[in-house]
């Protein structure tokens, strides 16, 4: 009888897809760097890494290190919000106006029109503000929450609430200040008190007003203006322009920790998860959005739930399985071009696949 080879030589034996796609963004899609945390369903991670962390000095990728996570913040925000509704707090179908009474005013935009629901899903018609901030401006510029609002208010609403879906940052501004307005605390110490030391997440962090640096060990992240163009090292940053939006810092393995959290139902009622699950479809993309959660297909099939994030400087793409698979990955560089953002989420395909 033939003996059967043990489980790790098998393994070892076969090509590693996920180290093969990471490659494949620093060699072929022109990314600095690279870095993934993967989880599988015996709760064995493996984190990654390829490129450089400094491309002056060729330095070494630091493993999980820390990055910008952008829009993936919006999640943090959507689970204080939940909180407060299943505390009683906040009320998913009340109005903005219910909360900040005539702050949200413009053309075709009116706050007892709009519900703390539409908000959280994208469904509120508000314009984006992230649109209008150029690079350079945001890279040094502090600004408040009440500015980003009126920078969005300069424009019309892009629809009716409630009649269409489209992502816009504003939300999650608007989102933010209803957060305060009913705490009485700023959105940063919510965040931390209820989210990040409540399940323990030691790389996580909402910047402090003017911080611009990234505390722990880092890639350093770049920016291109367009294909060819030289790359800019944009490390540090005033995030204050994505604040609930985009500001905070994380690791990939600390976001893998806190979606699989969420997705256990360790941060919300049961009813609340139930909602932030309930989504609407992006398009025809197969992804759906829920409350600052995102649902996207798998090629083995199922789905995946996490939300992803661009800041000048990094992308993030992940998410976890019901199942208890998680995946992250980080670039330092948002892609100039479609089809590398593409392969970035094609990697997280692989790793919940594998």
């Amino acid at each position: 009888m033939t003996a059967l080879a043990p489980p790790a030589a098998s393994a070892a034996a076969r090509p590693d897809t996920v180290r093969q796609g990471l490659n494949a963004l620093v060699h072929t899609d022109g990314l600095p760097a690279a870095l993934a945390s993967v989880k599988d369903r015996d709760g064995r991670t493996r984190t990654y890494t390829a490129g450089v962390g400094d491309v002056a000095t060729g330095s070494k990728v630091p493993t999980d290190g820390q990055v910008r996570i952008g829009s993936n913040t919006k999640t943090f925000t959507a689970v204080v919000v939940l909180q407060l509704v299943g505390e009683g707090k906040i009320g998913l179908d009340a109005t903005v106006d219910t909360y900040l009474p005539g702050l949200v005013r413009g053309e075709g935009i009116d706050g007892r029109h709009i519900t703390v629901r539409q908000l959280l899903q994208h469904t509120s018609g508000l314009p984006e503000y992230e649109d209008l901030v150029s690079d350079d401006i945001l890279q040094h510029r502090y600004f408040d929450p009440r500015d980003l609002l009126d920078i969005a208010l300069q424009h019309k609403a892009d629809f009716a609430p409630g009649t269409k879906w489209a992502y816009s940052s504003t939300n999650y501004v608007v989102a933010g200040l209803i957060i305060q307005k009913v705490t009485g605390r700023p959105l940063a110490e919510e965040i931390e008190q209820r989210i990040i030391k409540r399940i323990g997440l030691r790389h996580t962090y909402f910047p402090a007003p003017g911080d611009m640096t990234i505390r722990e060990p880092h890639p350093k992240g770049y920016h291109r203006a367009s294909t060819g163009t030289p790359l800019r090292d944009f490390t540090e940053i005033d995030p204050s322009a994505g604040w609930a939006a985009g500001q905070m810092i994380s690791t990939n393995s600390d976001l893998n920790q806190f979606f699989t959290a969420l997705l256990a139902g360790r941060l919300l009622p049961a009813a609340q998860l139930t909602q932030m699950r309930t989504t609407v479809p992006i398009g025809d993309t197969g992804a759906g959005y829920g409350l600052g959660l995102m649902s996207r297909p798998l090629s083995c099939g199922g789905v995946y739930w996490g939300h992803g994030g661009d800041i000048t400087g990094y992308e993030t793409r992940g998410g976890v399985t019901d199942d208890g698979r998680a995946a992250n990955v980080a670039v330092t560089s948002i892609p100039t071009d479609a089809a590398a953002t593409k392969h970035v989420e094609s990697v997280v395909d692989t790793a919940l696949c594998r």
